[in-house]
């Protein structure tokens, strides 16, 4: 069983624990159907495509 081998410093946990809250901002493509910027792998807000299949039906 694995067993660490010095105590953990205060600061070092502290640094560790409080950096897990960081994320990456999320990657915009744009939609080959309306050109609207959209999230990678999710449907379009703007028109309901997803891969060029109409997944959600859009009311206008």
């Amino acid at each position: 069983m694995a067993v660490p081998k010095g105590k953990s410093s205060k600061q070092r946990t502290r640094s560790r624990r409080a950096n897990w809250k960081k994320r990456a901002t999320p990657n915009l493509t744009e939609c080959p159907q309306c050109h609207e910027l959209k999230a990678s792998h999710m449907v379009c807000k703007n028109c309901g495509y997803y891969k060029g299949r109409q997944v959600v039906s859009s009311e206008e």
